[in-house]
């Protein structure tokens, strides 16, 4: 006599990856969450599967919909596995790929002009001091690439941003701020 038993279907980490690959951004939806590095990890879990996520910063008004469209995405797959929100490590723009960058200034938003403000993930160098005011970044404008650019405000659209006015083609633009 045989006893019948559901079993979910087990799945290989590259199979969970491929289900969501094509995840983008709530707020840019031309970036996918893996390639802006919010979709950290899968790991095997003391309960199950874990899908990691990591927000942009901690406020992030986002995350509530990237992790719906995870769990989502996971069971429209048939995949059981917990979605887990971890802040440490900070997310960094460090973790963005070429390709995110590369999208972000096609669709109108300058990317990071350089890494993160620790330079990886070096925690005892978040605060730097200095007896000399900070030079302004430059930030090339995502519509004609003129370098003679303004920040108008230290927030754009979102917190994670910046909004800043190109000087030659007027044109006003959110930047991606280095983390």
């Amino acid at each position: 006599m045989s006893s019948s038993i559901a079993q979910t279907p087990v799945c290989s980490h590259p199979q969970i990856w491929a289900a969501l690959e094509a995840l983008t951004d709530p707020e840019i939806p031309v970036v996918t969450l893996r390639e802006l590095g919010i979709l950290r990890e899968i790991r095997d879990g003391v309960g199950g599967l874990e899908v990691v996520i990591t927000p942009t910063y901690s406020g992030c008004p986002a995350m509530g919909q990237i992790e719906d469209d995870v769990r989502d995405t996971l069971a429209a797959h048939g995949i059981d596995a917990r979605v887990v929100t971890q802040l440490a490590p900070a997310w960094s723009t460090d973790w963005m790929s070429d390709v995110a960058k590369d999208k972000l200034r096609a669709y109108g938003i300058a990317p990071p002009q350089c890494g993160s403000a620790t330079g990886g993930r070096d925690a005892s160098s978040v605060v730097r001091f200095s007896a000399r005011a900070a030079t302004p970044e430059v930030v090339p404008c995502p519509q004609c690439g003129s370098q003679n650019t303004t920040e108008t405000s230290h927030f754009g659209s979102t917190a994670c941003k910046a909004l800043y006015r190109c000087l030659d083609c007027m044109e006003p633009f959110d930047y991606f701020k280095p983390y």
